[in-house]
């Protein structure tokens, strides 16, 4: 609890306290044979009171004159403080000596109040456990010594350690040594992952086990660490249209109930004294007034429907899921139709050489050159050759490396022109090439313009992949879609065994955004199209969809720009429940929103007609904001949100 909370809860308890006492004293106590209300009547009594309700509404009084200097009449602030100070004026003016109403109004305001600030905190929890991730230093050994330095300061390229119980501070690759990382605060999975010599770690885990030593590839500044907490930290700042409806709402509906409750209170008694020729009855009709102020009280409204949002948003990020703003949460709620990039996002992305078909020479030459000419290339197609190679790489032996998107790559080894690709390599080249009858990747080879024979290259489904599939459709997606540079032979097998409604394959980059865009212009008025892509080259059909959903993208820059939402790890089962967090949010909201207007709509006419007094008042205003806050906090559960 903070210090605010704390303090807000000791004046509701001693608020509460001195009520109580004042109430026990002036109904019940005698002295002398004397009441003590007796004693205490008048002013004495009212000023008893009156201090009961500074204690309490102090704060709320000082924000109402503060908005009146700044011209900000139309506030809550500004309601609360005309209802209470008219209701305590009419106690004093028919001397009824009964002050509750105005002091219960104040109470249960700053109870509801504390409740409001209580589930923020909550939702912040979930927020300020992903900010732990952000590291404090970073060790670099000089003279056989650690010395710690600030993050900022190491440039690429540094040899930093990292020991046992330390957040890892910068991106990089491990060039000694092998531990187990905790990567729970990035992916809200608690197993750990086991790391060795050559892999690529991420900033934000911590090291459970063993000392390591990580060659930094990124600026701190640039590190996934830095993206994930200025993306969470901006996430309040893009407003759904919900939350933009509401302050629409405030504005207009404010001014409105000010100015009808100033007519409710002036127009009736004029009507009976200049038309009816009767009493006035002014007394009556400002209690309605005021009353009708305290109805009027939008709170449940402006506090709950921010905070459903803040407490969806916080409770995706601990899931390892985050958004950048509730217009995206409101956005991905109606997502009906989801395409997926392939490698890497449904399947392991780990290719494996499963075949080497050759031609001209012996299988073991073949692989050399096909792994010499990609030895420059990160892709994992490159990765697997250079796997299935097995030897050290002479890059000496090899010069004019060029990459042809969407089709290969062509390189000189040993003096001869070598190009490895697909099949629309072969073809731009004019090289007659063999099909292969095995289901996989086939990359063809070609020296000095003759051909060489073929790699068969298989990646697999990752072992989610179906279970999400099955889980979007039963959560209300209604169709699925995959995108793939792969051969139709591969594309169809996948998708096959995936269960998805629809495949294209043999696509570059650029085609992918077409298909997104032609199952945009033909998708639902009102339905969603979400991507799902793993990687920098899915970065432009990110941008174009509806919504972009990046998977597993924790060291891609790009990918975290272009998409509206970061899954931090690999697992496709996380798309299904970033959806059903979404829609349980949003439902939250709409409940809110309908019960709210509906009960506020209600007491007011009942305000109007004089049937509610301030105590249905104090229900209509306070209690609505308490129970739409409980109602909001429950955006912050999130364990049943996915099967």
């Amino acid at each position: 609890m903070t210090k605010k909370q704390k303090k807000a809860l000791r004046l509701i308890i001693i608020a509460a306290a001195g009520l109580i006492l004042v109430n026990i004293l002036s109904r019940f106590v005698v002295i002398g044979g004397t009441p003590f209300s007796k004693i205490l009547y008048g002013i004495p009594l009212a000023a008893l009171y009156l201090a009961i309700y500074i204690v309490i509404g102090g704060d709320i009084l000082k924000k109402a004159f503060k908005g009146i200097l700044n011209r900000r009449l139309f506030d809550e602030n500004f309601l609360m403080a005309v209802a209470t100070l008219g209701a305590f004026a009419i106690a004093i003016y028919e001397r009824s000596a009964d002050y509750n109403e105005a002091i219960f109004v104040m109470l249960f305001y700053q109870i509801g109040e504390f409740f409001q600030s209580y589930a923020v905190g909550k939702s912040r929890q979930n927020i300020a456990s992903l900010m732990d991730i952000r590291p404090d230093y970073a060790n670099i050994e000089k003279d056989g010594k650690f010395e710690q330095v600030s993050p900022d300061t190491v440039e690429v390229g540094t040899i930093i350690v990292i020991q046992p119980g330390e957040k890892v501070p910068i991106d990089g690759i491990i060039v000694e040594g092998n531990s187990t990382l905790n990567t729970s605060a990035l992916t809200g999975e608690s197993l750990p992952r086991e790391v060795r010599q050559n892999d690529e770690i991420i900033s934000g885990s911590i090291n459970l086990t063993g000392v390591i030593k990580v060659k930094t590839t990124k600026a701190f500044g640039e590190s996934t660490v830095s993206k994930i907490l200025e993306l969470v930290e901006n996430a309040s700042s893009r407003k759904s249209k919900s939350e933009e409806f509401i302050s629409k709402f405030a504005r207009i509906y404010t001014p409105a109930v000010v100015y009808s409750a100033l007519a409710l209170a002036v127009l009736p008694p004029l009507v009976r004294m200049l038309i009816l020729q009767a009493s006035g009855d002014w007394h009556t009709w400002v209690y309605r007034a005021l009353t009708f102020l305290v109805i009027s009280c939008p709170c449940a409204l402006v506090i709950s429907i921010p905070l459903s949002f803040f407490a969806g948003l916080g409770g995706a990020s601990k899931a390892g899921i985050l958004i950048k703003g509730s217009n995206y949460l409101e956005t991905l709620s109606k997502t009906k139709i989801i395409v997926f990039d392939k490698t890497g996002t449904l399947t392991k992305g780990v290719f494996e050489v499963t075949g080497v078909h050759h031609n001209i020479m012996e299988n073991k030459k073949l692989l050399e050159y096909a792994a010499l000419a990609e030895s420059a290339s990160s892709h994992p197609i490159s990765k697997s050759l250079l796997t299935a190679h097995g030897q050290d790489i002479d890059r000496s032996r090899v010069s004019n490396i060029e990459e042809i998107s969407g089709h290969g790559i062509t390189a000189t080894v040993d003096g001869k022109q070598i190009a490895v690709g697909n099949a629309k390599l072969m073809e731009k080249f004019g090289i007659k090439y063999c099909e292969c009858h095995k289901i996989g990747t086939i990359i063809h080879i070609a020296i000095d313009n003759e051909y060489a024979g073929h790699i068969v290259i298989s990646d697999v489904p990752k072992p989610n992949s179906r279970i999400a599939i099955n889980e979007l459709k039963k959560s209300g997606v209604e169709k699925t879609v995959m995108l793939t540079g792969d051969i139709k032979s591969v594309a169809q097998s996948v998708a096959s065994e995936l269960g998805m409604d629809e495949v294209h394959s043999e696509l570059l980059p650029a085609d992918k955004v077409t298909q997104v865009e032609e199952l945009l212009a033909n998708k639902k008025p009102n339905s969603v199209l979400a991507f799902v892509g793993d990687g920098i080259n899915d970065a432009p059909v990110l941008s174009r969809a509806d919504i972009g959903i990046a998977m597993g993208a924790m060291g891609s820059d790009a990918a975290i720009e272009a998409a509206d939402v970061v899954l931090m790890d690999d697992d496709p089962l996380k798309i299904s429940k970033a959806i059903k967090i979404s829609r349980k949010c949003i439902g939250i909201v709409y409940q809110n929103i309908w019960f709210a207007l509906i009960v506020k709509f209600a007491c007011l006419a009942l305000g109007a007609l004089g049937i509610a007094n301030m105590w249905l008042a104090i229900f209509a205003d306070v209690g609505v904001m308490v129970l739409a806050v409980l109602n909001a906090i429950r955006a912050l559960r999130v364990t049943g949100a996915a099967a």
